[in-house]
């Protein structure tokens, strides 16, 4: 078998696996996995057919197996099985109790298909992959908050919960329609329609003290997170550019995606770092006061306006008297 036989063989055995993923699997979807046009994933899909699987579906629909008929147990090659080391670590640290609890009965099934010389191969691992993370992810008392939220996600329920919002003096209670799931600078948030506010929110999970799921459908469709979030980040912000020389720039990357940090690049013997900040700037002006002498602001003048600002305030600050 020639190599691009080959290459065809390994991808319609990888199509039938990916109809088997899920109910309705776009034609497109699986062109762009594959990269190939929409034409050559048509004429796969009748190769499956003409092998016999069942496969349901039209062009510009999509496809899926008949119900009831499944693929025997798949083998998995070393280097995949490598793969689910590093994601159960991952999820021992950033999922919450009921989703851990879940993957590790997945985790079983998938370990007891593995051939001999794969399982020692994780079990070498094992050991030897960690995640480290100082951050509490959940609150005590929301310790299936995750899987609540996935939970209402999926079958578009309304969730009501307790949240104390940052430097709040008491917490409040919402009702919430949640559209979508994110992990952002280490923390979990859900993106919902806030039924208190009227409008969108999204919510640091934990900070939640209570959450419970209800019988209410959602009252309203709505986008996905990368949609809302991209709208969201339009929405009153503004493009500050600023260039650090290059050996204090190193010193910003942890701290820099805090603040709306989209991309950099070089100019010389300096870094120019652009971000999208709130217009009120307040966050980043402080942030950039850090390394103030080794940087400068190129864009916009409001920027430079509240960085003086904040100086002038220290600056009176410092020598104020110390009243005895």
């Amino acid at each position: 078998m020639d190599k691009d036989n080959l290459n065809r063989f390994d991808r319609i055995v990888a199509i039938l696996i990916h109809l088997q993923s899920g109910s309705i699997v776009k034609a497109q979807d699986m062109a762009d996995r594959f990269q190939v046009s929409l034409r050559t994933i048509y004429r796969d899909i009748r190769s499956l057919e003409a092998a016999g699987i069942p496969v349901s579906g039209e062009s510009g629909i999509g496809y899926s197996l008949v119900d009831g008929y499944r693929l025997p147990p798949v083998m998995f090659t070393k280097e995949e099985a490598s793969t689910f080391v590093a994601a159960e670590k991952l999820m021992q640290k950033f999922s919450d109790q009921t989703l851990r609890a879940y993957y590790e009965l997945a985790m079983y099934k998938v370990k007891s298909v593995l051939k001999g010389n794969t399982k020692d191969h994780i079990a070498a691992l094992e050991s030897q992959i960690w995640v480290n993370s100082s951050e509490e992810l959940y609150n005590k008392n929301t310790p299936s908050a995750l899987n609540i939220l996935m939970e209402s996600i999926s079958g578009k329920t309304q969730v009501s919960l307790e949240y104390l919002a940052p430097y709040a003096e008491g917490s409040t209670t919402r009702i919430i329609e949640p559209v979508g799931l994110f992990n952002e600078s280490n923390f979990w948030y859900v993106l919902a329609y806030c039924h208190t506010r009227k409008d969108y929110r999204q919510f640091r999970i934990d900070r939640m003290l209570h959450l419970k799921p209800t019988d209410q459908l959602f009252t309203k469709e709505h986008l996905n997170v990368p949609d809302m979030k991209s709208e969201k980040r339009a929405e009153g912000t503004i493009k500050v550019v600023i260039s650090v020389n290059k050996e204090m720039a190193k010193y910003t990357q942890s701290g820099r995606k805090y603040y709306g940090y989209i991309s950099e690049k070089v100019v010389g013997e300096k870094i120019e770092m652009t971000f999208l900040t709130s217009e009120c700037q307040e966050g980043l002006s402080r942030w950039f006061m850090m390394f103030g002498d080794c940087a400068e602001i190129l864009e916009p003048e409001s920027f430079k306006e509240k960085v003086l600002e904040l100086l002038e305030k220290t600056k009176s600050n410092i020598l104020m008297p110390v009243v005895a």
